[in-house]
C-alpha cells in the first residue's frame, strides 16, 4: 500500500515544476480564505449581526 505521508525527496530527484509548487500555494492560499471566511460568516450569523 502507498504511504500517505511521503518523507522527504532522495537526494539528487529533481523538484517539481514551479508552475506546481507555486499551484499548491495558492491553492491552499484560497482554501484557508474560504475557511476564514466560512467561521467569520458562521459567527456573524449565530450572533445575529447583519
Amino acid at each position: 500500500m502507498r504511504d500517505i505521508i511521503e518523507g522527504p525527496p532522495d537526494e539528487g530527484e529533481p523538484r517539481p515544476p514551479v508552475w506546481r509548487r507555486l499551484a499548491w500555494f495558492v491553492g491552499l492560499a484560497l482554501a484557508g480564505l474560504a475557511a476564514t471566511a466560512a467561521v467569520a460568516y458562521a459567527l456573524r450569523a449565530m450572533l445575529g449581526l447583519n
